[in-house]
């Protein structure tokens, strides 16, 4: 058994916009008493540190100026990504932020977290099931059985539901694309994996700042693995060892974001990613998480607001310097859509307080972002999954993600979820719009193989083009108590449930 904090949890909620004060997670109680700025000064120096972005215009002057408004206002410069005017700050100043935001030439700044900069204590636990060797040995008999090129290829359910085992045979994918992994590290020496690996694609930002040692996009224990397992679903190699990806061709990197101290994974190193992953010829990036601390940024909260900006920048960038990204819809069965969405579970870093938010104005990053892909999950019966998010204009196209409880595949396992690489050279199953994501990516970085030049633009709109819809289901009540679970809406061309269709390998390469 293996354990790790769930990056998109099951039945997740969501936060109103919180005050400055609030949202920092303390009050300047003792500023308003001090009879000088003796007693003011001392409450800065004593408070926690935390990580700030400031957003700026992106000339030298401007540049210049901001640089030296943070160290005037106890401020310490870590990474500046001038193209694209995002300053990553640590400062202990509960003002600090606010003091920023009236410096000329910045257009936006705030905290990237509630929690101080110290290490915030235990992780939160989900158990993973992982493959036993009876389980492979029977999935390995089934897969000689019916001619599968891969040993426990017989439980990939997923990958039959594309036509991704067809379309191998064809055309595997081009070693000259290469999809970034942002998420908890690779395990480049999974013998599934190291085929496929680009180590100069990848890296570890944790920070903010990209640390390219060899093995530093790895992940930092056996338990974090979210980021082999996504992969592994995209590029595990044709080898006759374990499992087959859905383009087992290409090329996979690792840009590993997530805090070692709590699992979350905060926008300075979300922004480290995508300007890396654009710097060094990525071609798709797959994102199956959320930019903690909230699950929602709101625009009418300053310091979301300042995240989504620094975040919205280093997506933007790598788009125009021809990056895809691929983001998941979340697993809280969210009508993306709607009008009121409720989080309990914002901020996740410290103290979560319950808010109701407008979808219209609080995102999901950078699942909302413009011109990110995002992707809902299915079962094997090509039905939503039960813990799906979806909505009408917001989901671009689905993908297999993996249904235990209500589609149950014919396979050995009998297992609803989906098989792939985990660290150490092991396999597990695991199920959630973060395993959606990466299908949906690997049949991306088909087309992308097959037409080499297409900008991401035009690798979006074919994406969209060779998907295929199964339309709103009649009814969507999955565990049969009468009421429906979720309601789709659009037609057979487009739809919340499904965006433009479930991705389709097969006829991608064709």
């Amino acid at each position: 058994m293996v354990h790790l904090r769930s990056r998109r949890r099951l039945a997740l909620a969501v936060p109103v916009a919180l005050s400055l004060t609030v949202s920092l997670g303390f009050l300047p109680a003792t500023a308003s008493a001090a009879p000088d700025g003796r007693a003011a000064a001392r409450t800065a120096a004593d408070a926690p540190a935390l990580a700030y972005v400031v957003n700026t215009k992106t000339d030298r002057a401007t540049l210049t100026s901001v640089r030296r408004a943070i160290t005037r206002a106890g401020g310490t410069v870590v990474e500046t990504h001038e193209k694209i005017g995002v300053f990553v700050v640590h400062a202990s100043d509960p003002g600090f932020a606010s003091a920023m935001r009236s410096v000329r030439g910045v257009q936006s700044a705030g905290a990237t977290r509630t929690a101080p900069l110290a290490p915030a204590g235990t992780t939160e636990e989900g158990s993973v099931e992982m493959l036993s060797a009876e389980q492979a040995e029977r999935t390995a008999r089934a897969s000689a059985a019916r001619g599968a090129g891969e040993p426990l290829e017989a439980d990939q359910w997923d990958l039959r539901a594309i036509g991704a085992d067809k379309a191998a045979k064809i055309n595997p994918g081009s070693p000259k694309v290469t999809v970034a992994v942002i998420d908890t590290g690779v395990d480049d020496t999974h013998p599934d994996l190291a085929p496929n690996f680009s180590a100069r694609q990848s890296a570890n930002c944790v920070g903010g700042t990209a640390d390219t040692s060899p093995g530093a996009w790895r992940p930092y224990t056996s338990g974090d693995y979210h980021g082999t397992h996504v992969a592994g679903e995209i590029a595990a190699a044709r080898n006759g060892i374990g499992v087959a990806g859905v383009a087992p061709g290409v090329k996979v990197a690792g840009i590993k974001v997530s805090d070692p101290d709590n699992g979350l994974f905060y926008a300075e190193n979300v922004v480290c990613a995508f300007v890396f992953a654009a710097d060094h010829g990525v071609q798709i990036t797959n994102n199956s998480y959320y930019v903690d601390p909230w699950m929602y940024n709101c625009m009418d909260d300053p310091d979301q607001r300042a995240i989504v900006d620094a975040v919205n920048r280093a997506q933007l960038y790598a788009q125009r310097k021809g990056t895809l990204h691929f983001a998941s819809a979340g697993n809280s069965n969210h009508d993306l859509a709607s009008r009121a969405i409720v989080d309990g579970s914002s901020p996740n870093d410290t103290t979560p307080v319950p808010r109701t938010i407008d979808p219209r104005t609080c995102l999901d990053l950078p699942t909302q972002l413009p011109g990110v892909v995002t992707v809902s999950a299915t079962g094997v019966q090509n039905l939503k999954s039960y813990y799906s998010s979806y909505g009408k204009n917001v989901i671009d196209v689905a993908a297999p993600g993996g249904d235990r409880l209500y589609q149950i595949p014919d396979t050995p396992s009998k297992d609803g979820r989906v098989l792939s690489t985990m660290p150490n050279n092991q396999y597990a199953y695991l199920q959630g719009t973060s395993m959606a994501s990466p299908h949906a990516a690997g049949v991306a970085a088909l087309l992308k193989s097959k037409h080499p030049r297409a900008t991401p633009a035009q690798l979006r709109a074919l994406l969209k083009a060779q998907a295929v819809n199964p339309g709103c289901p009649a009814s969507y009540d999955q565990n049969g108590d009468g009421t429906p679970d979720a309601l789709c809406e659009g037609g057979k061309r487009v739809n919340g449930f499904y965006g433009h269709g479930i991705v389709d390998a097969l006829r991608a390469v064709k």
